[in-house]
């Protein structure tokens, strides 16, 4: 069982009460819908969401801008978090980020 939680009117962002696991088997601690945005809001609010968890917590974020693959993955390498895995299924892109700072 999900608790979504609050979503935030621009992204889409849930905040989990309790982690959950996927068929990825990734266990995440907060999600970020960014799918219909286009650059640069998918890499500005994956940043302001990133903020809101804590060390070591696990954001997932999905979106479907192609610009987006890149943009993710270049901010958390200069920013020094953990891309855990990236998928892409269709137009959709699939990131799982740890909040490593």
């Amino acid at each position: 069982m999900v608790d979504i939680g609050d979503l935030s009117a621009a992204c889409g962002y849930r905040n989990k009460k309790e982690v959950v696991t996927m068929s990825s088997d990734i266990v995440y601690d907060a999600e970020l819908d960014c799918v219909g945005l286009f650059c640069p809001m998918p890499i500005a609010k994956t940043k302001e969401e990133i903020e809101k968890i804590e060390v070591g917590q696990v954001l997932k974020i999905e979106a479907d801008d192609p610009a987006a693959e890149e943009d993710i993955k270049r901010w958390a390498k200069r920013t020094g978090h953990e891309i855990l895995k990236f998928e892409k299924e269709g137009t959709i892109l699939t990131f799982f980020i740890r909040r490593m700072r």
